[in-house]
């Protein structure tokens, strides 16, 4: 049984099987276990409280188990999964290949930042939300020295009070929503009063040491000679400027899918996600025997939810493999999950993800690898009548280059969308193409025959 991830979903898995005797193989790309939300720097400075705030108890407990896996399974960190095919998987460590054999994998892949463009995103000085969490848990840096935060989701505030509480200059946190639609989503986010009060700690915190918030605010332009200096923003209606040395700015968090495409697992769009997330039964089975899902990568949910998938997904995985687990700690299990899942429908409505439309005009770049402008996507889907986004792919180069989409996919379908005036769901979605990650040719060489 194999495990790709060692996040809080993959290492719930993977302490499942070896409590039930089961030696799994865990695959992970980062040198520590914990995945984004635990990340773990090669040095720890600080204590556990310092750096997880109110998670620093489930981050100890993460790394714990994580660090057991060390000793009790087969687990190889710094290590990449570039292509995926029926029962067996092609690693790379180290710019060396190797392959390796399954009967059962468990895809807990997570995700990254859903940044849509807007003009002046290239800049320097320009970061993902997820990348300036990175840079202060994984590097112990503070970007900046003045950063303004900007986007939608409860990353945006959780990483701006971690940047205050540092010692950051945050000059504002613009977030989309609006105040009337997080106050008709406070019922369902009452289903996790914990939950819901940490989040109110960080908005108070924030506005109690004097760092203005704003709702109802969108990103116009990042502006400056070099590098961002200056981020004009609309603020219920009325343009407003902010001066600042970095921004850092992110729109919720997209799934990791490519895996469960390359092994041919259905898709089913989610609305309020906006996108395409690979199917899966309660108990994380895809439509592909032998294969499970668990955690973001399989739909944003947090990491809560995710170590309940994690060690759920295991146990359809013993199952299957003819083994007896205990029952009633599978109930107990989908009882909880569904109480996290209206919490997690609260939370779609309290950050509504913006159309790229709204800031993306025909000068702004959509595909950074490939240089590709807004205004040559529209001019080639109203010209060749596309609808559907892989011929906009074929006919524009969107989505070739070194991140294979995982930047540009989500702005370009909301920009086609847009410009055809199809629903989202109509013009599909990039086809995952192998290697999922860069890779470099000399690898390959050196593995051929």
């Amino acid at each position: 049984m194999v495990i790709v991830g060692a996040g809080p979903a993959g290492v719930r898995a993977a302490q499942t099987l070896l409590r039930y005797g089961v030696r799994p193989t865990v695959i992970d790309e980062a040198p520590l276990p914990g995945g984004q939300i635990y990340r773990q720097g090669a040095i720890a400075r600080g204590s556990a409280r310092e750096r997880y705030g109110f998670e620093w108890r489930k981050a100890r407990s993460i790394h714990a188990a994580g660090a057991e896996l060390a000793a009790q399974a087969d687990y190889r960190p710094c290590t990449a999964v570039w292509n995926a095919s029926p029962g067996l998987l092609d690693l790379v460590r180290e710019g060396e290949i190797d392959t390796l054999p399954y009967t059962h994998l468990l895809l807990a892949t997570g995700a990254t930042d859903r940044v849509l463009p807007f003009a002046g995103w290239t800049l320097p000085g320009v970061y993902s939300l997820g990348g300036a969490q990175i840079a202060l848990k994984g590097q112990h840096c503070l970007l900046g020295p003045r950063i303004l935060f900007a986007g939608s989701g409860p990353l945006l505030y959780l990483v701006a009070y971690q940047y205050a509480r540092a010692g950051g200059r945050v000059q504002a946190v613009l977030d989309y929503g609006s105040r009337a639609s997080q106050a008709k989503a406070l019922p369902a986010l009452m289903n996790q009063a914990g939950t819901l009060a940490k989040g109110l700690y960080y908005l108070g915190w924030l506005r109690a040491r004097g760092i203005p918030v704003f709702h109802a605010a969108r990103i116009d332009a990042a502006l400056g000679a070099g590098r961002v200096e200056t981020v004009r923003a609309i603020v219920e209606g009325a343009a407003v400027e902010f001066a600042c040395d970095v921004l850092a700015v992110g729109h919720g968090l997209r799934s990791e899918t490519q895996l469960a495409d390359l092994l041919d697992c259905a898709f089913d769009f989610d609305d309020a996600q906006r996108a395409w997330l690979p199917r899966r039964d309660a108990e994380g089975r895809s439509t592909v025997a032998g294969v499970y899902l668990a955690g973001d990568g399989a739909g944003i949910a947090g990491a809560a939810f995710a170590e309940l998938a994690g060690e759920r997904a295991a146990l359809a995985m013993l199952t299957d493999h003819g083994i007896a687990v205990d029952g009633a700690r599978v109930r107990a299990l989908a009882r909880h999950q569904r109480s996290l899942a209206r919490f997690r429908q609260g939370m779609d409505r309290a950050f509504a993800l913006p159309p790229a439309e709204a800031s993306c005009g025909d000068e702004v770049i959509v595909c950074r690898c490939e240089e590709i402008r807004a205004g040559a996507l529209r001019a080639a889907a109203r010209q060749y009548d596309i609808d559907d986004l892989n011929r906009l792919k074929a006919l524009t180069r969107i989505g070739m280059g070194l991140c294979q989409g995982r930047m540009c996919q989500a702005g370009a379908a909301e920009l086609l969308a847009c410009c055809r005036e199809v629903p989202l769901s109509k013009i599909g979605r990039l086809r995952g193409q192998a290697p999922v990650k860069p890779l470099a040719l000399a690898s390959l060489g050196e593995a051929a025959p």
